[in-house]
């Protein structure tokens, strides 16, 4: 069984977390091996989103019964605004658990400028990573390589650009984890062209 968490936090991008749930989910329904969690890192009953949704988390990050796949969503990085990724990267403490899960062994995948939590956890510095246009030159100056591209995989750190890469990356995680068969399944399931190369680097 593979568990997959998806982290979320008050100010998430919608899309950054529910496509690649829904991704997940519909490969789960197809016999991949996969437990997906919609998680926080307190205890809470409901996470708002950037758009207004609110969302019922399935329960709580367990920093010592981990997941083997912890994906961060971003949302609200340029508006620096009190919800969102800049609000965590500032407070720390989402930043210091994927930090704490990655030393772990846990592979660690981002959407949009949930890039930039990973970056702010010293996750990136020196490593391949992309993220949402807007955010890439904070990406490079945090020491980032920047790569031009949907999805970039180094292994155990995975990002995605902009909002609907995050489909990108959630259907090579399938391919990666459960078969091409189940994910081009996945991707006629919910009609979407798999169009876009993903940067994969080569040890």
């Amino acid at each position: 069984m593979t568990a997959i968490d998806i982290l979320l936090y008050d100010g998430f991008d919608e899309l950054d977390a529910i496509a690649p749930y829904e991704v997940f989910q519909n490969a789960a329904a197809l016999d991949a091996d996969f437990s997906v969690r919609l998680v926080t890192l307190d205890d809470r009953t409901q996470v708002t989103a950037s758009h207004g949704l609110r969302v019922e988390p399935d329960g709580r990050l367990d920093l010592d019964d981990r997941p083997d796949v912890l994906v961060v969503p971003g949302g609200g990085w340029n508006s620096r605004s009190e919800a969102g990724a800049w609000a965590e990267a500032e407070r720390g403490v989402v930043p210091d658990a994927v930090a704490t899960l990655h030393d772990s062994g846990v592979t660690v995948a981002s959407v949009c400028t949930g890039g930039m939590l990973l970056a702010r956890a010293g996750l990136t510095d020196g490593r391949p990573a992309v993220t949402h246009a807007s955010a890439v030159d904070d990406l490079r100056d945090s020491g980032a390589d920047v790569v031009d591209a949907r999805v970039v995989d180094d292994g155990d750190l995975l990002t995605a650009g902009g909002v609907t890469s995050g489909l990108d990356l959630a259907l090579h995680l399938v391919d990666r984890l459960a078969g091409s068969a189940i994910a081009d399944r996945v991707a006629t399931e919910i009609e979407y062209e798999r169009r876009f190369e993903v940067h994969e680097e080569t040890k």
